[in-house]
């Protein structure tokens, strides 16, 4: 472990020097993918540093276990340190595992309304504004790609790019079906309903990451329907984007350039090509195929936010906040970093399993 980690010490310290490169700072796509790789090498080299400064501090302490002065203070020092280094080595461990490319990318996230009528409409709205909030807390921004909104204020769908280095990383943990019990606000008798929506996230493909022949995909145009303000019924603006050979269909009408409709649909195109071509591979793979928590099927019940005792469940582990305000306002980090945990955890289980079957 330790040699590969000075290996990419070694590498991060290069991309470090690149970067200030004026040649790869002139080449936008070379500084872009460079910068990734040194921002997701930067967790794992801060460990690495603070792991051998520790080993330092614990050899000092061990030398100084014996002498008669500061003895104890130094072996008390030592049984600290001894454990602190563990914790970093498990940490490291955890951190060199492999990763998913596509958590880099930016997410595309897409709400639909599922069982509970208005309500399971106004349930979807809210996760639009939670994961609105939570993005803005991370620094990314959010560009809306597709709203269909009901009269009462909610999403039937609603689609969104989160942009943002790890965006996709963060997001992918939320894929599945959310479910909400609390008392609607169309409920007169004060009785609770529950209601679901399903999230599904997607990474954001790039023109290299899928090869679309344009001959198989239609592109028609058309007038735009329902609210999007002054002028976005009296343009044909909307665009619709069917993949013939998947039967894939996209339309997008929320901006009033009919190119930047165009554009959008291309990209949610691309993007749910790529994710089919990943799940094919994953099936293909899935006998030997790490297990893990962050990318449900759709049908899966992943999470309840539960009105009545201000609580938010998380099924896959079992995880439970009471702070639902908090959750609704966008403070997700607690419940990512105990999925993203648990995900390593588990990969590290198979990691081993192999390791010993081997």
């Amino acid at each position: 472990m330790l040699d590969k980690l000075k290996t990419l010490e070694e590498e991060y310290n290069v991309l470090e020097s690149e970067l200030g490169d004026p040649e790869v700072l002139a080449d936008a796509a070379r500084f872009r993918e460079k910068s990734r790789r040194y921002a997701e090498l930067g967790e794992i080299i801060e460990a690495f540093r603070e792991y051998r400064q520790v080993q330092e501090h614990l050899e000092e302490a061990r030398e100084l276990a014996g002498d008669p002065e500061l003895g104890e203070m130094a072996r008390e020092e030592a049984a600290e340190l001894e454990e602190k280094l563990a914790a970093l080595e498990k940490r490291l461990e955890l951190l060199l595992l492999p990763r998913d490319p596509a958590d880099a990318k930016n997410a595309i996230v897409e709400i639909r309304a599922g069982a509970g009528g208005q309500e399971a409409a106004l349930f979807a709205g809210d996760l639009f504004e939670m994961y609105t909030r939570y993005a803005e807390r991370l620094g990314h921004k959010v560009e809306m790609l597709e709203s269909h909104p009901t009269d009462l204020g909610g999403f039937s769908k609603i689609s969104f790019m989160v942009k943002g280095p790890g965006a996709y990383g963060t997001f992918k943990y939320e894929s599945g079906v959310h479910r909400v019990q609390r008392v609607p606000a169309t409920e007169t008798q004060g009785r609770i309903h529950t209601s679901t929506a399903t999230v599904a996230v997607l990474p954001e493909a790039e023109e290299s990451d899928v090869e679309l022949d344009m001959s198989e995909v239609r592109i028609d145009v058309m007038r735009a329907s329902g609210p999007g303000g002054q002028g976005v019924n009296t343009t044909d603006s909307a665009v619709r984007v069917v993949h013939e050979p998947t039967g894939i269909i996209i339309t997008i009408q929320d901006s009033r350039s009919q190119i930047k409709n165009r554009e959008k649909a291309l990209s949610i195109l691309r993007s749910r090509l790529l994710e089919m071509k990943r799940a094919e591979e994953e099936a293909a793979l899935r006998a030997n195929r790490l297990a893990q928590i962050g990318t449900g099927e759709r049908s899966e019940k992943i999470r309840t936010y539960n009105f009545p005792q201000s609580r938010v469940t998380d099924h896959r582990i079992h995880f439970t906040t009471h702070n639902l305000e908090g959750v609704l306002a966008g403070e997700l980090d607690e419940i990512t970093e105990a999925l993203k945990k648990a995900d390593q955890e588990r990969m590290l289980e198979e990691l081993s399993r192999q390791t010993q079957n081997a």
